[in-house]
């Protein structure tokens, strides 16, 4: 878990250093993206008790992983290494709560994030206790969404360029069928995973 945990905090830097080379100085309101998340979390989630609402479960997972993404940021303005924050993250990083209603689990976190403009790796595991989210699926999701993150940056995402669909499919869809034939395992699968979105990208261009 360790390893993977510094390759999540390593693909964070470099992304966060790609938008913004100074950005632990700028002091972005990394809490304030965190609860905003949290809010459209909970819409997929369902709260409205006025209508029949079901839990769109892959969509919440998904929130989380973004979530995340804000969460690592807050970790690494800490000084610390990232091996020592990877550490820290394992022990931390307990995946079970005693909390039958997950929107309860939500708003306690979500209300630690605004006390505090810090980020709780022990209620974000509560959290993905609450979805039935193991680590697996986490660092998947979450390498996953940097790797087209960095994608889309490449390949003109900030000046308007990109385009977001190819060979009729979203880019998001074609990560996910650029994951099916990668081993996760890999301590390089996120360059394979970029690699093969390149791959992809470049085929639809040419097609």
């Amino acid at each position: 878990m360790q390893q993977q945990l510094k390759i999540m905090l390593d693909l964070q830097d470099g992304i966060n250093s790609k938008v913004n080379a100074d950005w632990r100085q700028q002091g972005f309101a990394w809490y304030r993206a965190i609860w905003i998340e949290c809010a459209e979390l909970l819409d997929h989630y369902g709260w409205k008790w006025w209508k029949k609402q079901t839990p769109d479960i892959e969509q919440v997972q998904l929130e989380l992983i973004d979530i995340w993404h804000f969460g690592l940021s807050i970790l690494l303005q800490s000084g610390k290494t990232h091996a020592q924050l990877a550490e820290e993250i394992a022990d931390q990083l307990l995946i079970q709560t005693d909390q039958p209603d997950f929107r309860l689990d939500l708003e306690a976190f979500a209300a630690a994030v605004l006390t505090t403009r810090d980020f709780s790796v022990p209620a974000f595991g509560r959290l993905m206790a609450g979805m039935d989210m193991d680590f697996d699926k986490l660092y998947r999701g979450y390498v996953g969404k940097n790797v087209l993150n960095f994608f889309r940056q490449d390949n003109g995402y900030q000046d308007g360029t990109y385009q977001k669909v190819w060979d009729g499919l979203e880019d998001n869809e074609h990560l996910v069928l650029a994951a099916r034939s990668l081993d996760s395992n890999s301590v390089s699968y996120s360059d394979e995973l970029y690699q093969a979105l390149v791959q992809r990208y470049a085929a639809s261009a040419q097609g």
